[in-house]
């Protein structure tokens, strides 16, 4: 069975027993949070779509976004990502995992933010060893 695995450089921290995700974080000037939406297929993590409820710094809304209950909805076209880089920071705050309705922060499977582990990455893998989300 697929499952997402997070780590980096192929060493798996944590694999998550899912098949579609959400991922979510605020942006650390605008203070907005951004959403994206995401498939998990053999050939990576399918985006879906994005949603954004504000512009500013670095926020450009695509052209044909649609703004529909507080938020501006749009698709990118790219190839299935594997993986996904994140950075992840103390000073930036945490990314949230959502799935079936329910958000939890990276730090429940991966510690908190660390500077002195900037990164993390989010993969397409067999689902072997799980842990709940």
């Amino acid at each position: 069975m697929i499952g997402l695995c997070l780590g980096l450089a192929g060493s798996v921290w944590a694999t998550l027993p899912v098949t579609e995700f959400t991922l979510a974080w605020q942006h650390t000037v605008e203070k907005v949070r951004w959403e994206e939406d995401y498939r998990i297929t053999p050939q990576g993590l399918e985006l879906r779509e994005a949603r954004v409820r504000g512009s500013g710094a670095g926020m450009d809304i695509p052209d044909g976004a649609v703004l529909r209950d507080g938020a501006w909805h749009f698709r990118r076209r790219l190839p299935p990502l594997n993986p996904l880089r994140l950075g992840r920071t103390p000073e930036a705050g945490d990314y949230q995992l959502c799935n079936n309705g329910r958000c939890r922060e990276l730090a429940e499977w991966l510690g908190p933010p660390d500077a002195d582990q900037p990164m993390v990455e989010l993969w397409a893998c067999e689902d072997r060893h799980t842990a709940p989300l």
